[in-house]
């Protein structure tokens, strides 16, 4: 009796030590969730970045994130956005470039034109060699606003007690506009926007001309700048005439090294009309898309016409 309780107590210590065993390999310690990793604000975080963009946008061809705009850099970005401006979200790499120091095309009212920060010292310099523009040649501006061009001119006369013309108020009607007007500098331009070069032509003239575009790509782009854009029309490498197709653009001027170009479709013929503002009075030295109007007067009106002043624009 005595030996068949033990058997069953021993039998039953057991069957407590296994239960036990087992429910303690059955409780495995739990570990916490790690927290989802997020994407740092670091250089290592942009291809993923553009990664994301990339899928967004098939058309986009290629984009180089850590790309260093000096001579010889191959490759361009080409980005295809629609005139009417419904997907303007893809000129976010384009706006990265321009801040980075690149030089590009994109469209205006009028033509395409080579553009790139205004005060960028090297890539001025890298816009004044791939179109082939000498250091006496000024350069144009494309501006945010009024104020821009408050910045770097002296302004439009806002017209006098003795009789002077309010010129100020008519130009408010025309911009944004196809017009170029040329005006005084004054020392916050950039240098490297208005060299004069060595002969007695050029050597007393701070002068510069200004845009205020009316196209909705170009407006996005400098919008979300914090300057203005140099800028000079897109013409042919051989001949003397505008190039209107970008595709055509493209493939003539990424050989040349540029950095990226923005296909807002097929331009019109016309470059903007020149209105030299620096007179006796608004004097036309280039007729454009926009017309002349009662308070200007052609250059060969004006009895006392200043010297032209060869303006590389769109």
């Amino acid at each position: 009796m005595a030996t068949a309780t033990a058997a069953s107590s021993s039998r039953l210590s057991l069957r407590r030590a296994v239960s036990s065993s087992s429910s303690s390999q059955l409780r495995l310690p739990v570990r916490p969730p790690s927290p989802p990793r997020r994407l740092s604000s670091s250089s290592s975080s942009s291809p993923a970045v553009i990664v994301a963009l990339h899928k967004r946008n098939p058309k986009r061809l290629k984009y180089a994130s850590q790309r260093q705009f000096t001579r010889g850099d191959a490759g361009m970005l080409r980005v295809q956005v629609e005139p009417s401006g419904e997907d303007l979200w893809k000129l976010d790499p384009v706006i990265d470039l321009i801040n980075r120091g690149a030089v590009g095309i994109i469209p205006t009212d009028t033509v395409y034109a080579i553009v790139c920060d205004l005060s960028n010292n090297d890539s001025v310099e890298r816009l004044r060699r791939i179109k082939g523009i000498g250091d006496s040649k000024p350069l144009s501006i494309l501006c945010r606003s009024l104020r821009d061009i408050d910045t770097y001119t002296t302004g439009f006369p806002r017209g006098t007690n003795q009789g002077q013309a309010n010129i100020f108020r008519a130009v408010k009607r025309v911009i944004p506009g196809p017009y170029t007007f040329i005006l005084p500098a004054t020392k916050e331009l950039p240098k490297q926007c208005i060299r004069h070069g060595s002969s007695t032509r050029y050597a007393k003239r701070r002068q510069v001309g200004v845009r205020l575009p009316d196209d909705t790509i170009c407006e996005a782009i400098l919008q979300n700048l914090d300057e203005p854009l140099i800028c000079t029309s897109v013409k042919s490498l051989s001949e003397d005439e505008w190039i209107l197709d970008p595709v055509i653009i493209a493939d003539i001027y990424e050989q040349q090294g540029l950095d990226f170009i923005v296909d807002g479709g097929t331009r019109i013929a016309d470059p903007s009309t020149v209105v030299d503002m620096t007179g006796s009075y608004p004097t036309v030295i280039r007729q454009g898309k926009g017309p002349r109007l009662d308070w200007m007067v052609a250059q060969d009106e004006e009895q006392e016409s200043p010297p032209t002043f060869a303006f590389k624009t769109a």
